[in-house]
């Protein structure tokens, strides 16, 4: 048996304690107040949460293999781990698309080798139809990196009737108000607020009328933001992530400089927005803060290519949602630790007895802990991402990551 002591954050409330696990199964056997002078203890600048998980990123590895150069899961895991990160939910939109049993499976295998647990999304597009086990699905409403999306609304109704009562996963870009904007001078304008907000409300219907299990991915507007919460309201299930960079970044601060490296789907938007998902969380309406890390090289972004890459800071960027943002940490182990195991606990396999994201009996002994008086300057140098960039390179972060745990045993990035 293993124990360690300290501040210990959850969901549900913060106090002294230790925590005994079995580091032969990775379970947790044991949580009770007060420290245990035997265990180790880490000091009260820290905070030991339940383990994070990123429930949305681009891993970019498939059988084909064409996208390796980009990242891998061997590399997706050393930057998650890097980031305090000890699983993640990976995105179907590769060349060789999980769509079926059989590429779900093939694609599915090349995780066994990653150091940290990866869930698979099964991707939903024209003509595809639900895999004969329970996994969780994406869809992309509109034009986005990939193939896999739909051109019209009508086209995807016919699709997502097949997937009633499933668990499926939607970037909301309204195709046709995408396709009216395409000649416009900027990417913020040719992908404007509107086609979030008018796919939002065909998401929330689809949701609605196929009884789905819903979730609108790294979301951006205000307008929109208010109709999930009023969805909620009448009983609709839908849930929502929002990312570090449309918490921290908005159109106000993009130069000709920086503009290429921080162009995304969906784009970042005005600070009136940004401010909107910094509530959103705080209101207890935004469920997961997700990265969304879409890895391309140096020479991909200079050229124009969407995506950022920012697994390797996700931790990093928690500890200035707690210190800058003053997001009470019981939040923060909802939306980064409790939310994403709840999201995931129905593909794990029994090794994480009941779960992860929570500090209890039986569930895994996972662990992020975060030094939070000790700031930290975000380097080049320190990215685990194939990507070699970040948009937080040179930033002075508040504070930093002390240790991380993955079921019952520390481990560091490679």
């Amino acid at each position: 048996m293993e124990t360690i002591a300290g501040r210990i954050v959850t969901h549900e409330k913060e106090f002294l304690g230790t925590v005994e696990f079995d580091v032969t199964t990775g379970l947790i056997t044991q949580v009770k107040a007060g420290i245990d002078p035997s265990a180790r203890r880490f000091s009260d600048d820290c905070v030991i949460f339940p383990g994070f998980g990123d429930i949305h990123i681009h891993a970019r590895e498939d059988v084909s293999g064409k996208h390796t150069y980009k990242e891998d899961f061997l590399s997706a895991s050393s930057a998650a781990i890097n980031g305090g990160v000890i699983h993640v939910a990976d995105m179907p939109n590769n060349p060789v698309p999980p769509i079926d049993d059989e590429t779900y499976t093939a694609k599915q295998a090349l995780t066994k080798k990653a150091p940290i647990h990866i869930t698979l999304y099964a991707g939903i597009g024209p003509h595809t139809k639900p895999l004969s086990k329970k996994v969780p699905y994406k869809v992309f409403m509109g034009p986005s990196i990939g193939e896999l999306f739909f051109h019209d609304n009508p086209s995807l109704e016919e699709v997502i009737k097949h997937y009633h009562g499933q668990d499926v996963s939607f970037h909301c870009e309204d195709p046709e108000i995408l396709i009216a904007n395409q000649d416009r001078p900027t990417h913020e304008t040719r992908r404007p607020k509107e086609a979030e907000t008018v796919a939002t409300d065909f998401a929330l219907y689809l949701i609605e009328k196929y009884n789905l299990k819903g979730k609108l991915c790294h979301y951006s507007t205000k307008d929109g933001l208010s109709k999930i919460v009023a969805a909620k309201k009448r009983g609709v299930n839908v849930t929502c992530e929002v990312t570090p960079t449309h918490l921290m970044f908005d159109t106000d601060m993009l130069t000709e400089t920086n503009h290429k490296w921080f162009q995304m789907n969906p784009p970042l938007r005005g600070r009136e927005d940004r401010e909107a998902m910094v509530k959103g969380i705080l209101d207890g309406h935004i469920d997961y803060l997700a990265t969304d890390h879409a890895p391309h090289s140096i020479e991909e972004k200079q050229k124009g290519t969407s995506g950022i890459s920012q697994l390797d800071t996700y931790g990093l960027f928690v500890t200035y949602m707690i210190l800058k943002l003053n997001i009470p940490m019981t939040l923060i182990a909802k939306i980064c630790s409790k939310n994403p195991g709840e999201f995931v606990r129905p593909y794990l396999p029994k090794e994480f007895g009941k779960g992860v994201g929570v500090i209890n009996e039986c569930y895994a002994a996972n662990f992020s802990i975060l030094n939070l008086k000790k700031p930290v300057e975000f380097k080049k140098s320190m990215i685990k991402s194939k990507s070699g960039w970040s948009p937080f390179e040179g930033f002075e972060f508040p504070g930093s990551i002390e240790a991380v745990y993955y079921l019952g045993k520390e481990i560091n990035a490679k």
